[in-house]
């Protein structure tokens, strides 16, 4: 006689495990390497354009006055603008030697406003002193910058 379990059917299998390793990734191509290079290149190459331009705008109001006094705006602006473009040079490379450029490039074009023309004129005259206010400030933005980038740990990138 057939027994009442006899007559069941089978238990259901489990379904099937998906496997356990899991695919690489793939590894990056040569085209996204030479987009990065291109796009570090511009932003190196936006870097020293902003510097030029902040470096010419401050030398041209350095005598900017407001009742005959001087105000100083150009010392204001060489602080932070130096900051942004410090801080902008990094974010849109993720490089830290990309700031140096324009750093280099502001500090040269100051301190040859600071000497005299062949024509024996002075930029930056030794009376005026929002001019070298200018160059104080802007040195103490690069500096602080530089700092910032060599006390932070190295940004993580994906190539």
């Amino acid at each position: 006689m057939p027994s009442p379990t006899d007559q069941l059917p089978p238990p259901p299998e489990p379904p099937a495990e998906p496997p356990a390793e899991q695919a690489p990734e793939p590894r990056p191509s040569r085209d996204r390497g030479v987009v990065a290079v291109l796009l570090t290149t511009a932003g190196v190459l936006f870097t020293v354009l902003l510097s030029v331009l902040s470096a010419v705008l401050e030398l041209l109001l350095i005598s900017v006055r407001i009742g005959g006094t001087l105000i100083g705006v150009s010392a204001v602006l060489a602080l932070a603008g130096n900051l942004f473009i410090g801080w902008f040079a990094y974010r849109s490379t993720k490089r830290r030697l990309t700031v140096l450029p324009a750093a280099l490039i502001w500090l040269a074009i100051t301190l040859l406003a600071a000497g005299r023309t062949t024509e024996g004129d002075y930029l930056i005259a030794a009376d005026n002193w929002v001019g070298w206010a200018m160059i104080g400030a802007g040195s103490l933005g690069w500096t602080i910058v530089g700092i910032r980038l060599v006390s932070s740990p190295p940004a993580k990138t994906l190539y």
